[in-house]
């Protein structure tokens, strides 16, 4: 589902010359699979994320989704695939506090709203609240939930569009343990109930325990654990 082919990342530096962040990652990952990938704070897992997940591109290398190179799309055909197939949870929630728990699940299908695909996600929307305990909640505002719940909310609105991929930044980072615990075993349910294929990058070593093949990344190089 997923290949990378020698990944290298790069940033300019103030007065000149590049910082290295990654390099030379390659990996596969597989359909249905889960994976998480710890390391060190600044070791580079979020800029992996976000390039494995189209959000950014890397310096050199090759990523490829389902067969397709995303080095070759244009910037509008990521948009829709970010969208469709890809989900994304972050440390922080990033809910809109003017908006609805509901409306804030429903925000990744605005772009589907003339596609006929938008129909029946609110009814969606309400299955996966209750999958995340959260149906009695739906018509509050964030700032009426606790930071678990918030958390949990993002997970529902990550996989709204149903999408292959699911990848997690951090998702337990701003959490307490109990509720850490609670959203790591939910993580997990519903990549078995949705089908999804997961990916975690994590400092926790309880939450990487809990999950499936794991990976360290170290120095810019990714090993498997």
């Amino acid at each position: 589902m997923i290949e990378l082919h020698e990944i290298s990342k790069n940033y300019p530096q103030p007065g000149g010359g590049e910082i290295p962040v990654l390099r030379g990652i390659s990996l596969s990952v597989q359909a249905g699979e889960s994976l998480v990938v710890t390391g060190p704070s600044g070791s580079g897992k979020s800029t992996l994320l976000n390039i494995i997940g189209a959000l950014d591109r890397p310096t050199s290398g090759t990523v490829r989704f389902d067969g397709k190179d995303l080095s070759a799309l244009p910037e509008r055909e990521l948009a829709r695939l970010r969208n469709r197939s890809i989900g994304f949870v972050f440390q922080l929630h990033h809910l809109l506090p003017q908006c609805t728990v509901l409306e804030n699940v429903l925000l990744p299908t605005l772009p589907l709203q003339r596609e006929s695909g938008r129909e029946g996600l609110a009814g969606r929307a309400g299955v996966l609240l209750e999958k995340v305990g959260l149906e009695h909640r739906s018509h509050h505002r964030p700032g009426q939930l606790s930071g678990g719940e918030c958390q949990r909310v993002a997970v529902a609105r990550s996989l709204i569009n149903s999408p292959a991929l699911v990848l997690a930044d951090e998702p337990t980072g701003s959490l307490d343990g109990e509720n850490a615990d609670q959203l790591a075993q939910l993580l997990i349910d519903l990549k078995r109930s949705e089908g999804t294929t997961l990916i975690v990058v994590t400092h926790s070593e309880e939450l990487a325990g809990r999950l499936g093949s794991r990976f360290r990344l170290r120095d810019g190089k990714l090993t498997q654990v």
